[in-house]
Order: C-alpha cells, then sequence, then structure tokens
C-alpha cells in the first residue's frame, strides 16, 4: 500500500506530472489514462503541473488544446499553475523543481516525468516518504571523465562538500572505485519525498547554487541537460534517503514505465506495456485528440511503433538505450 511513513490509513498520496503545450500536454493525457485505469482515486490524486507565461517563457507554455485539457480533468487531475521564475524555457527540465513550490504543503508527493505509464495499481508501491529515493533506470551519464581531469570520487565529493553532506555514506561500496554506480546517481524521472515544498526549495537551492557557483572540479562537466540529476542525489541524501528504500521491480517494473519516446517503448519494453498503450489510446475521444500529435498518430494509430518493434530481436536487444536510438534513427523510425 501507499505509506506516509507513520500510517496506513493516510489518505491519498499527491503524484505530479508536469504538462504543457507541445509533446508533454500529449504525454500528461497518456499518464492521466494510465494512472485513472490502474490506481483508485481515493489512494492518488493527480496534479497537472502547468508553467504560467513569463519573461523566462518567449512563447505562452500553457496547455493549448480545450479538449484534451478536459480530458484531463476528465481523469481527475487537477491543473496546477505554477510561475517560473528561475529556468524556463532556457532549461525546461527546471519545471520539475519550480513546480514542487507550488503543490501542497506538507502533504507526501510522488513525481514522474510526464513520458510514463502507470501499468498497475500504485497503491502496491510502499513508499516510505521519511526515506525519498528516485528512478535507479539510468545509465553513467554525469559526469563525464575527462583524461586529466577530476574523477568521478573528486568531482561528486566537491559537491558533497559543498552542501555540507555525508559523502562516504552515499557511496555503493558493491563497485569499485572510480567506476559510475558506486556513487549516488539517478535518473530524475522519478522520485518522492515527505513535503514537497521543503524537497522543492532545497532542489532548487542546489541546482541554483551549482549552476551559478559550480565548484572547480566541473569545470569540464556540462550540466545541460544534467542540472537536475546532478542536484537531486544531493537533494535525497540530505532528506535521508538513499537508493535502497523501494524493493526493485515495482517502479520501472511492474508498476510503472518510463518510456521516454514512444519510438523506444516500442522497440524496448514489454509486449504488455505495448498492449497497454494501445488499449488506453483506443477510445474515440481519447483518439481524435492524441492524433493531433504527430509521434502518436503514427507509431499508435498508423502502426509504424508496430513496424519498428519488428527491428529488434526480443531475446537479444541492445545493452544500452544508444543502441535501440541508433537503429531507430538509421531505419527513419525515429520520432519525439
Amino acid at each position: 500500500m501507499i505509506g506516509t511513513g507513520t500510517s496506513e490509513g493516510a489518505g491519498p498520496v499527491n503524484v505530479m506530472i508536469v504538462g504543457q503545450a507541445g509533446r508533454l500536454q500529449y504525454e500528461a493525457l497518456l499518464f492521466a489514462l494510465s494512472l485513472a485505469l490502474t490506481t483508485p482515486a481515493r489512494r492518488a490524486r493527480l496534479y497537472v503541473a502547468e508553467p504560467q507565461p513569463g519573461d523566462l517563457w518567449p512563447l505562452d507554455p500553457r496547455i493549448d488544446d480545450p479538449e484534451l485539457r478536459a480530458l484531463l480533468e476528465a481523469q481527475g487531475a487537477e491543473i496546477l499553475p505554477f510561475e517560473s521564475l528561475h529556468f524556463g524555457a532556457a532549461y525546461a527540465y527546471g519545471n520539475k523543481i519550480e513546480a514542487l513550490l507550488s503543490m501542497p504543503e506538507g502533504e507526501p508527493f510522488v513525481f514522474f516525468d510526464t513520458d510514463t505509464l502507470i501499468l498497475d495499481d500504485l497503491a502496491r508501491v510502499p513508499f516510505d516518504f521519511a526515506r525519498p529515493t528516485a528512478s535507479l533506470r539510468r545509465e553513467g551519464t554525469w559526469p563525464q571523465i575527462e583524461l586529466y581531469g577530476p574523477g568521478y570520487t573528486e568531482t561528486w565529493k566537491a559537491l558533497y562538500d559543498r552542501f555540507g553532506l555525508d559523502f562516504e555514506s552515499s557511496l555503493d561500496l558493491r563497485w569499485p572505485d572510480e567506476y559510475w554506480q558506486r556513487y549516488l546517481y539517478f535518473n530524475a524521472g522519478f522520485f518522492f519525498g515527505a513535503c514537497p515544498r521543503r524537497f522543492g526549495r532545497r532542489f532548487l537551492d542546489y541546482a541554483l547554487a551549482i549552476r551559478d557557483d559550480p565548484p572547480p572540479e566541473l569545470v569540464c562537466q556540462s550540466l545541460d541537460p544534467w542540472l537536475d540529476q546532478v542536484a537531486l542525489p544531493l537533494v535525497i541524501q540530505s532528506c535521508g534517503g538513499g537508493r535502497d528504500t523501494l524493493p526493485d521491480g515495482l517502479i520501472d517494473g511492474a508498476v510503472s514505465c518510463h518510456y521516454r519516446t514512444l519510438p523506444l517503448l516500442y522497440a524496448r519494453e514489454s509486449d504488455a506495456v505495448v498492449d497497454w498503450l494501445e488499449e488506453i489510446t483506443a477510445p474515440n475521444r481519447i483518439k481524435k485528440v492524441l492524433k493531433q500529435y504527430e509521434p502518436i498518430k503514427r507509431m499508435v494509430y498508423q502502426g509504424r511503433g508496430r513496424k519498428a518493434r519488428a527491428l529488434f530481436d526480443r531475446d537479444d536487444l541492445p545493452r544500452r538505450e544508444q543502441g535501440f536510438r541508433n537503429r531507430l534513427k538509421r531505419e527513419g523510425f525515429w520520432m519525439r
């Protein structure tokens, strides 16, 4: 069951995604449909965080399809407006950070990237909100070690020292020194905590400090698009969390799927995930809205996704995401 760290009898957990004009509004609808069909409303309340127009957005970022907005609300979603004061269009990944500050204060929350499907009842996941964690479905994307530059230990330790955190306790000693999995690193496509505003303020403070005044050890490192994933382990460590606070196989497994793009979903996910996507997108009212988005129209409704899937041997799939991407691009199936 979804827990609060104190009582199993608590009300619904607050689930947050980001929705805005363009790709994210269509992915938000897919997420909302999948959540509504798997998880009773009494167990999860969905907030679709929507950035509002402002100086950091050259175009209006709000959801621009009234029918899509109505469908989101029909699934029980509450549209949550928030202001972009620090990131905006220049770093849209910062939406997940700034939106947390508009969520209900003092109530446990779970964040998902919009390009996620819920596959089973979210109440199956025993969240301990006092011990936050994030997605471990990741690769060693940061830092990128230069030949004569700082190594993993020096780079990460500089960040822990900057914020007064215990570096040694963050290490996974099952992995050798200077191997990326030894260090606390997550995909920021999923995380949870006890209070979104407290978590979000710390996330914002750390991200801005790293962006605006990075330690010298980061001189060789790119922070775009990695800034959120650099700051997130530090936030989780500071909140008493870590890498092993959830059972394996639920998030990014039996209960949720962070598919990232529709071509990747068709190429690498299970038959059950593909069938679920096509089931939830089948109703005519849903189809009328979703087919306005070209990747969904072509991959789901015109069958290109199944053709892309046929390119890959299910018993011999690429080990890394780049292997899928390269093949899909080479064969003309890459869309986002």
